[in-house]
């Protein structure tokens, strides 16, 4: 990824609060008001957390001490254990032992800094989660690395060797939390003993993606694992939230709001953390997406609530205790959120807009604690069925922020956006965009397909931050046929579209030639078109005609 000259934690605290404002609402960075300490930084040295406090006017108290409360990630104020203390100054430093594995873990817990006034405790400060989790890690595996063309592979097909054949390096693939959650007494469930209790594993589902996940890593791919919370398991109900329940939805925001599912979930990120490390024999998993299009509430990440501060608020919550959990396991993994490409426009009234959500989840990042979160996108065309990646409706694809969808023809615009600086990762870099679910139709002709598959890839390939181009999907699905989404590079019977043969050439040396033949579909040289930035749309809302 391109480096880019580090920002200042302080400069970043002055944008985000500036950014918020404009954003129409209360600065998330910076103090509320009669808190002038500002946890700079919580990171864990040897088997100690060091938490680094500055006050731009230092608060009174009883004793003239600070002290820092750990807090779990549903308590607000000072009502968790105090951790550790420190004189009161204009900087402090104050240490305490991290007890990493252990019912008092401090790993994914939230940390503040009260005063004692009589004799009762007052925040002073914002709050902080650790920032360096990787610091405890048993593992540091060496992630693979075979390019960024991948696809979501049909089960049924994984040894009949088309993933071979069509030269891809990822893959991605769906764990839902009901497949996986056990308990005691069950037949075949896996123990997993963590933070000073027991937890229970599907030990039948998770023998079958140890079998997966090693099958793919032999074939020299790199997999991205997708954590979705469908609400339907037996074992694992407790984790949807309690806002969330009784709705219809496939996937269900997670519960943050209690100590059971917090304990729960913080051992469900240990437990996958080490199990697909690549180090017990069980396979790798480089890349893990929380969620699925978080941002729709109303369709893949339920809350009945239509707040966006809320809905982003408790999304961070269990984005932090996973990022801490995993990578306290394996140093090198990646989590990514998971948005969709409605930019600034809602084709569903209970969803929120990708660049609000976006912009809050940040904006919480660099409030408690600035890490190296990743970005999945999914820059589908819009609507969904339309079959031109290159030609995409002007009413709905502009050159521009303000544009409605951010689709591949305007990509550049996410990618200029996260290069940011309140964007940019801790070590000031342009963060990791994984574009990990994107598809082109063949329900108006297999032509179109063909061309939007080899516009869509190669686009990608020329932008240097683009780590994944995963397509959707290996084989059509005939429940989503009913709505003109032919996406397979294979029909239902089995036949290989011809968009299957141009995918497999991209990358290699017979590049060439589709590069050609994607050139003669869309009319004008596609090398040209993506290196010129040229943006072709048409006119209106250009949705095509749905045969009857």
């Amino acid at each position: 990824m391109k480096t880019i000259t580090k920002v200042k934690p302080l400069l970043l605290a002055a944008l985000a609060a500036v950014w918020m404002v404009l954003l129409g609402g209360e600065p998330l960075y910076g103090q509320a008001s009669g808190r002038t300490v500002s946890i700079d930084s919580c990171l864990i040295s040897g088997g100690e957390v060091v938490c680094q406090l500055t006050a731009s006017s230092v608060p009174s108290g009883d004793d003239g001490m600070y002290y820092v409360i750990s807090n779990e990630v549903y308590q607000d104020g000072p009502v968790g254990v105090v951790a550790g203390s420190a004189p009161a100054g204009s900087r402090a430093e104050v240490r305490f032992p991290l007890n990493y594995n252990t019912p008092q873990s401090h790993l994914s817990r939230k940390f503040l800094v009260a005063v004692m006034r009589k004799g009762e405790l007052i925040q002073v400060s914002n709050e902080h989660y650790i920032t360096n989790p990787e610091a405890v890690a048993a593992y540091t595996s060496g992630r693979m690395q075979a390019g960024i063309k991948g696809i979501l592979p049909d089960g049924n097909k994984l040894t009949k060797g088309e993933l071979q054949e069509l030269g891809v390096g990822q893959v991605i693939y769906n764990m839902p939390l009901d497949n996986i959650c056990s308990a005691a007494g069950v037949p075949g469930a896996l123990p997993f003993s963590y933070n000073g209790q027991t937890y229970y594993f599907n030990g039948h589902s998770i023998a079958a993606y140890d079998a997966t996940v090693k099958h793919f890593n032999r074939l020299g791919l790199q997999v991205t694992m997708v954590i979705l919370n469908c609400g339907t398991g037996e074992y694992s109900g407790h984790l949807v939230h309690p806002r969330a329940v009784g709705g219809e939805c496939p996937g269900y925001a997670l519960n943050v709001e209690d100590q059971g599912a917090v304990d729960h979930l913080k051992a469900i990120g240990a437990f996958l953390g080490q199990r697909y490390s690549g180090r017990q024999g069980c396979g790798q998993i480089d890349n893990w997406i929380l969620g699925n299009e978080v941002n729709a509430r109303t369709s893949w990440w339920y809350t009945n609530s239509d707040s966006l501060d809320f809905n982003v608020s408790i999304y961070v919550k269990a984005f932090r205790i996973l990022y801490n959990e995993l990578k306290g396991m394996n140093g090198s993994v990646r989590l990514y959120n998971s948005l969709d490409q409605e930019w600034n426009r809602k084709s569903n009234p209970g969803s929120f807009l990708s660049r609000d959500y976006l912009d809050r989840f940040n904006a919480y990042m660099l409030r408690e604690g600035n890490i190296d979160w990743s970005l999945s996108f999914h820059p589908y065309n819009s609507p969904l069925y339309d079959p031109y990646a290159w030609n995409g409706p002007s009413m709905w694809v502009k050159n521009s922020l303000s544009s409605p969808y951010i689709t591949m023809q305007n990509l550049d615009i996410l990618i200029e956006y996260m290069h940011r600086p309140e964007f940019l990762n801790p070590g000031g870099e342009v963060r990791s965009i994984s574009l990990a679910e994107i598809g082109y139709t063949s329900s108006f002709g297999t032509e179109a397909q063909e061309a939007s598959v080899a516009y869509g890839y190669l686009k990608a390939a020329s932008l240097p931050d683009i780590d994944a181009f995963m397509l959707f999907r290996h084989t059509d699905d005939a429940h989503e046929m009913e709505s003109y989404l032919a996406m397979g590079l294979t029909d239902l019977a089995g036949n290989k579209k011809p968009a299957y043969e141009i995918y497999k050439a991209l990358g290699t040396a017979n590049e060439g030639a589709a590069k050609a033949r994607a050139s003669e579909i869309i009319g004008m040289n596609i090398d040209e078109m993506i290196s010129q930035k040229i943006l072709w749309t048409r006119e209106g809302s250009g949705v095509v005609e749905i045969p009857q």
